[in-house]
Formats: C-alpha cells, sequence, structure tokens
C-alpha cells in the first residue's frame, strides 16, 4: 500500500464524498419506515374465489389500479402499493392516523346497485315470516322497516360518470352524495323511473341499503343521490369509491401493521438516544485502551456511520426501527476487525518488529479472519431479506451496508491514516494499554463439565421453550390482533381488563408494556373499535390513545413463520458450507454450527423463561447471534490454521488450546465493546426493541462460552485421533 498511497488517499477521500454526498440532506436522502414516521403497512388478498373462471385472470391487477387510484384521490403523500403473488396486495400509507377511515377507503367493494322494491304487501308478509319467494331478498335499510327487493339490478355503478358530495339544506345540510350517470347509464336510469313511477327505488351499496325513495316521476337528468347518516367524511369517502369504481371483487386484511405518529416519534427519539450512547462507549473504550490506534478505530467507526447513511441514500433504503438497531449493532461489531487488527500490531510488535513491519504483519494476519466473519454474516443477512418482511429487510438492508462499510473502514481506511502518519515521520511507535494479556490456561480440560452444562441447558431451554406451545410465539406467527394503548397518566391492569371483558372480549391477554401508561392487549380476531370506544367511556378521565396495532391472519401467521424457518435453516446450512469449505475440513463446519445451535437455542430459552414471545424482529436477533456466534469461532479456527502451519511437533488438542488462549485477548475485547452497544440498546432503545437486545445480550455472551467451551473441543473430538 505504500508505494500507492496516494492513490488509496484519493480512493477513500472519493468514496467518503460520494457518501456524504448521498447521505445529506438526511431528510431528503433517508426514507423512514412507517414504525418510525408512523402510518399503515397492509397485505391485502383479492377474494377471487366466487369469480368464473376468466373474471379471475386479471381480478388482482385491477383491484391493485383502483386501490390505488382511491388512495391517490385520498390524498396520501408517497404511498406505496405493489402487487405481491398471485392475489397479495401490498399498500403503505405514511402518515396516516385514522385508521378506521384508511380502511374503509382500501377495503370497501363499492358496488352500487340500483333495485325495485317490491309492491306486494303479501309477499312481504311471507318474507317476514321466513319464506322468501323466489327472485327476491329481504333487506332492512338503514332508518326504516324492513322491505323486500326484486333480486336482478336493472342498473349498477357501472353507468356512473362522476360522484360527489352535496349537502341538503332542507334538512340542516345533511351530507349527501350526488351521483351523475354517463349518456348510456342515464337512458337506462330515465327509463327504469319512467316505467316504474310509484314505485320505490332501493340504493344498494355493498348490500346495504342506503335509502329507498319513492319515484315520483320519469328522471331524464341522469341524477340521483344516496342521503344517509353520513358525517362530513363518510359521505367524502363514499363518494371517492364510487368516483374510482368498484373492486371487481372484496379484499380481506391478511396483515396489518399501523404504528401512531407519538409512537414514531418516540422510537426515533429512543433509536437515537440508545446509538448515540452506545456509540459513545464504544469510542470511549476504544481509545482510551488502544491510545493512538484507539483513535484511529473511532476515526474510521465515524467514518463507518457516514458510509452506512450514504449507502441507505444511494440505494432509496429506508430506515426502520430495527434498521437503527443494525446499526449500533455494526458500530459494535466493526470494533472486532479494529480489535483484531491492533491486537496483531501488538503481538508483531512485540516480537521486536518495526512499526512498519508490524503494521503490515498485523493487517495482512488479521485479513483472513476479518473476511471470512464478514462473509458469514452477510449469508445469514441475505437470507433475513430473503424470507424477511417490512422493518426485517431494513434491518437485513442496514446489516449489509454497516458490514462492507465497516470492512472497508477498517481493512483500508485506518491502514491509509497510519501509513500517512508513517510517511509524515510522525508515528515513531505504536504504545497500547495491555490489561488483557495471552493466557495459557487449559481451557479443554473444562470441556468435560462444559459439555454436560450446555446439554442440560439446551435440553431445559428447548423444552421449556416447546412447553409454551403457542404462547411461545407473537401474534407474527400464531395470528391475532396486537392493541397498544397510551394513557394519560399511569393505570391499573384490572380495570382495563374488567372493560375488555364488558365490551365483550373474552380472550384477550392484558399486559403492561415497560411504561406504566402503556398497555398491550392481544386478542384472537379483530376487535380494535369495540375495545377502543369501551376504554374510551370506562376512562374519561384519562383516555387512551391507540399507539399502534398489529393484525395477522391465521394464513399469513403460518407463512412467516415457515418463512422464519427456512431463514434459520438456510443460514445454518449456508455458513456450515462456507466455514467447512474455507476451512477445508467439513468437521470445522459442524462444530461452528453445533455452538451456533446451542447460542441460539439458549437464547430461545431464554426468551421463553422470561415471557417474551418470538417474533420477525427477534428471528433477526437470532440470526445476528448466529453470524455474531460463527465470527468468534472463526477467529480461533483462523488462528489455528495458522498455527498449523508453523508448528509440527505438539498434538492437536494442545494447538487448539493454544489458539484459544492467544485469540483470548480480542474475543474480551470484542465481547465487551459489543456488549457495550447492546447494552445501551437494552437500557434506551425502548420497549419495542427491548427483546431484540436481551436475546443479544443473551447470544452474545452464549457464543463467546460456545466458542472455547463447545467449538473447539468438538473439533477435538471429530478429528481422527486427535490429530489436525
Amino acid at each position: 500500500m505504500y508505494k500507492a498511497l496516494k492513490w488509496w488517499v484519493l480512493a477513500v477521500l472519493a468514496v467518503v464524498a460520494y457518501a456524504a454526498w448521498n447521505a445529506f440532506p438526511l431528510e431528503q436522502r433517508i426514507n423512514l419506515g412507517l414504525d418510525l414516521q408512523g402510518g399503515m403497512h397492509l397485505v391485502l388478498r383479492v377474494d377471487t374465489s366466487k369469480l368464473d373462471a376468466e373474471s379471475k385472470e386479471d381480478a388482482t391487477e385491477r383491484a391493485l389500479e383502483i386501490i390505488r387510484n382511491r388512495i391517490d384521490e385520498f390524498g396520501v403523500k408517497e404511498p406505496s402499493i405493489h402487487r405481491q403473488g398471485e392475489e397479495g396486495i401490498v399498500v403503505q400509507l405514511p402518515g396516516i392516523s385514522d385508521r378506521d377511515r384508511a380502511l374503509d377507503i382500501v377495503k370497501r367493494t363499492a358496488h352500487l346497485e340500483f333495485k325495485l322494491v317490491a309492491d306486494d304487501g303479501a309477499l312481504l308478509g311471507r318474507a317476514l315470516s321466513g319464506d322468501i319467494p323466489a327472485g327476491y331478498e329481504l333487506k332492512r335499510p338503514e332508518d326504516g322497516e324492513p322491505i323486500l327487493l326484486e333480486s336482478q339490478s336493472p342498473l349498477t355503478g357501472e353507468g356512473l360518470a362522476t360522484a360527489m358530495v352535496q349537502f341538503n339544506e332542507s334538512r340542516f345540510n345533511e351530507p349527501i352524495v350526488a351521483l351523475r350517470f354517463n349518456p348510456r347509464g342515464a337512458r337506462r336510469f330515465a327509463d327504469l323511473t319512467a316505467k316504474n313511477v310509484g314505485r320505490r327505488l332501493a340504493i344498494v351499496l355493498d348490500g346495504n341499503v342506503h335509502s329507498a325513495p319513492r319515484i315520483n316521476e320519469a328522471i331524464p337528468s341522469g341524477e340521483a343521490v344516496i342521503s344517509g347518516r353520513f358525517t362530513p367524511d363518510d359521505a367524502r369517502d363514499l363518494a371517492l369509491v364510487l368516483r374510482v369504481g368498484a373492486l371487481p371483487a372484496p379484499v380481506v386484511v391478511e396483515e396489518e401493521r399501523t404504528v401512531g405518529p407519538l409512537l414514531g416519534q418516540d422510537s426515533i427519539r429512543k433509536g437515537f438516544r440508545a446509538t448515540l450512547a452506545g456509540g459513545i462507549l464504544v469510542l470511549i473504550f476504544m481509545s482510551s485502551y488502544y491510545l493512538l490506534s484507539g483513535l484511529i478505530s473511532c476515526v474510521a467507526l465515524v467514518l463507518n456511520l457516514l458510509l452506512i447513511m450514504g449507502g441507505l441514500g444511494l440505494m432509496g433504503a429506508t430506515l426502520t426501527l430495527p434498521g437503527i438497531a443494525g446499526i449500533l449493532l455494526t458500530l459494535g461489531m466493526a470494533v472486532d476487525a479494529n480489535v483484531l487488527i491492533n491486537e496483531r500490531i501488538r503481538e508483531e510488535v512485540k516480537l521486536g518488529r518495526t512499526v512498519r513491519q508490524s503494521i503490515t504483519n498485523g493487517y495482512a494476519r488479521a485479513f483472513t479472519a476479518i473476511l471470512d466473519s464478514n462473509v458469514t454474516t452477510l449469508i445469514a443477512a441475505f437470507l433475513l431479506f430473503q424470507f424477511g418482511t417490512g422493518p426485517i429487510r431494513g434491518f437485513a438492508v442496514t446489516l449489509t451496508i454497516g458490514l462492507m462499510a465497516s470492512f472497508f473502514t477498517a481493512v483500508v481506511v485506518t491502514r491509509v491514516i497510519l501509513e500517512l502518519l508513517l510517511k509524515s515521520g510522525f508515528l515513531k511507535k505504536l504504545p497500547m494499554i495491555y490489561l488483557v494479556r495471552p493466557t495459557s490456561f487449559n481451557f479443554l480440560g473444562l470441556r468435560k463439565f462444559c459439555f454436560i452444562a450446555s446439554l442440560v441447558a439446551v435440553v431445559a431451554g428447548a423444552g421449556f421453550f416447546v412447553s409454551k406451545g403457542s404462547g411461545a410465539y407473537g401474534i407474527d406467527f400464531t395470528g391475532g390482533q396486537l392493541q397498544h394503548y397510551g394513557f394519560q397518566a399511569p393505570v391499573e391492569i384490572e380495570p382495563i381488563r374488567r372493560s375488555v371483558r364488558e365490551a365483550g372480549v373474552m380472550d384477550a391477554s392484558i399486559q403492561r408494556f415497560g411504561d406504566p401508561k402503556e398497555v398491550i392487549v392481544r386478542t384472537s380476531e379483530d376487535t380494535l373499535s369495540q375495545v377502543r370506544e369501551k376504554l374510551q367511556t370506562d376512562f374519561p378521565e384519562n383516555p387512551p390513545t391507540v399507539l399502534r396495532v398489529e393484525q395477522v391472519g391465521p394464513s399469513v401467521g403460518a407463512d412467516l413463520r415457515n418463512r422464519a424457518f427456512k431463514a434459520i435453516v438456510w443460514a445454518i446450512v449456508g455458513i456450515s458450507l462456507y466455514v467447512g469449505f474455507r476451512f477445508k475440513r467439513w468437521s470445522y463446519g459442524i462444530a461452528a454450527v453445533v455452538a451456533l445451535l446451542h447460542d441460539v437455542i439458549i437464547a430461545l430459552g431464554a426468551l421463553a423463561l422470561t415471557d417474551r414471545t418470538l417474533s420477525l424482529v427477534l428471528v433477526a436477533g437470532l440470526l445476528t447471534i448466529a453470524g455474531y456466534s460463527i465470527n468468534d469461532t472463526i477467529v480461533v479456527f483462523d488462528r489455528l490454521r495458522e498455527i498449523l502451519k508453523t508448528v509440527r511437533k505438539t498434538s492437536f488438542p494442545a494447538m487448539v488450546n493454544l489458539a484459544i488462549n492467544q485469540t483470548l485477548p480480542r474475543t474480551v475485547l470484542t465481547s465487551v465493546t459489543t456488549l457495550l452497544a447492546v447494552l445501551a440498546l437494552f437500557l434506551y432503545g425502548g420497549e419495542v426493541l427491548n427483546p431484540f437486545a436481551f436475546a443479544l445480550l443473551i447470544g452474545f455472551i452464549s457464543g463467546t462460552y460456545s466458542t472455547i467451551f463447545i467449538a473447539t473441543p468438538l473439533l477435538i473430538a471429530w478429528s481422527k485421533k486427535g490429530r489436525r
């Protein structure tokens, strides 16, 4: 690098400048996810079961276009609407605060029909007694007595030209929806009214009779009105859906994730606070322990954050709340590469090498471990993106960008800075604090005890998780609805439980959500309206606000569960194949995967033991644990590979033990810095990310343990006669 230093400097400056160009101004370059800015994420299914084969062909595409037109007229800023599979439509509505109104706009079929009311009172009497004549149907208008309608519709909403809101001055400015037919519809409407003067004509929308006025004379103008007990918003929304047109088939909400603006702002504040706290802790530790090298590493970490922001801006990616966690996590894990390099440089200095030679050798010796660690974590991130949805994909994207950025800053940027300092003559030596020294402890002597302890912990954790059955899973995987309420003042759980029961919801699970003013209500079905209204009635002096709604249908829950399982399985397969290939022995890959599974199961057991349910966000956490665990193991395996090339007269178990002892300083230091970042996330990241941070704390501690006491002893046990 020294000979081409000028070009490397220019390359670093170009990358940094390009990242800054794509990152700033942040509010214009970085898109905030719905979990940060508030809004709705809907997965809809077009129910084509009642359509014939020829109508089914383009039903989803037509529904997509109609929903898009409705939302455009509704006035949502920067919505995202796209098709998913054969019958699915994904709708994202940023900034929406009125959930019920938005759902009505999206879901309403808006099938408008005009039907004649039967004149024969005897027929109505038969229908009221339960004997409905063929060709008729019994309906009850919104305000009135039951009426009998002819089943056939002589006119439908297909003949409409437009619909608009007007106000009936004769009835206290009551909102009405005025209809105007196109020429063909106007002719049919005129003919219909002319032939049926004196009869009543019912206006039916989605099977409900809004009004049934009497036809006093023929109406050649092609105009009609729909009246009812409308609010101005109701009338505007009805006019909107009629104007745009009816859906070809009903749509079903398979998945909903709605976040109120208050919770979104709170998530941004807490996420920023956690990132700031974790970043400061890591920077203080690195600069204090490695002195000048630590300060250079701190510069790399700051640039790492800039590159992440630039990468998000360049890709047009969306920053989600798990994405913020991903940023903090990559900053913590980026320290690993810097620690590896600094520890290698320290070893070279100790051997009496010059500063320049120590730097050159240190980077060269650390490179393979850094590369392998990043690749294995990228495998997990790729599978997260492949099988994840929404915020989880945001986490995967942020993690991927962060890993690539940390590799560049650790391997290239820090090296360029050191080379510049060497060339300027400023760098004469590299002092570092030396608190954690290589040991000569016989770690393998504890392997039998650790095997038994781990076996007990794994069996107990897995057993406890399985014993909870569906209770171990959140609504992401079981289906149901989560309602997150925020009150003005602290509330007790029992009065809320009583109110929910009185609302007719008997299967609700109610618990506090961190803050004494916040409560979570879980139900098996959509009960938001009745629960919200009951709570608002029962707590008039402490009214609740809906902060978040999540709803997952049973089929979607099963699909998400299947995809999460596939993500974990394929991550394990991919990592084991890569490790086996890189170390040219399948025993390495299998040993690493067993340690990885150990850590994932331990984390699952801890989640179940503390009544934290498994969610999509926690699947991301488990795969992150897998990536961290494998990183730790690879560092030891990489040192073992190096020892095998240079040491010939020592037994394989002794070489393994030597590799553990030599890498112990790096293991301790990386664990400390990463745990500092995760601890900040756990303490300051808010309740939404608390289970995620908790899983990482358990998994990272377990990962350090399993590398030393599970992976390496298994490697010895599976090596033929203890040989390499």
